[in-house]
């Protein structure tokens, strides 16, 4: 008799992982106003794309003062919000961006670092 060791399956498919290297990544960052948490997560936004994406993305900020409708439609339900359109799948992530190792995980821009303890 044999016994095969086979995970079972949850009928979620594992995504796709972002590349860098070749996309062309599409963001989107809803704001509302000119605030301070706003403006850091713009700049915090900036570092990381010049670092990781070398030019080969493109930045939307969107105001959601001067557009409120565009909250509703987009789902937005808190503020700074980043939204990555491009590569697919699409991912949010709220807050100033200040959290870098988050952030490269959110983006799909590195794994997840998981520490074993024994």
């Amino acid at each position: 008799m044999k016994i095969k060791n086979e995970k079972p399956k949850t009928g979620r498919r594992k995504a796709p992982q972002a590349k860098a290297g070749r996309d062309k990544w599409v963001l989107r960052l809803y704001v509302a106003g000119q605030t301070l948490k706003s403006k850091t997560a713009f700049n915090n936004l900036k570092l990381i794309c010049e670092e990781q994406l070398k030019g080969k993305y493109s930045i939307e900020v969107i105001d959601l003062l001067k557009n409120p409708q565009l909250a509703r439609d987009n789902q937005i339900l808190a503020i700074p919000t980043l939204v990555r359109k491009l590569p697919q799948p699409v991912r949010n992530i709220i807050g100033d961006l200040s959290n870098t190792e988050r952030m490269l995980v959110g983006l799909d821009l590195k794994a997840l670092s998981v520490k074993l303890s024994k």
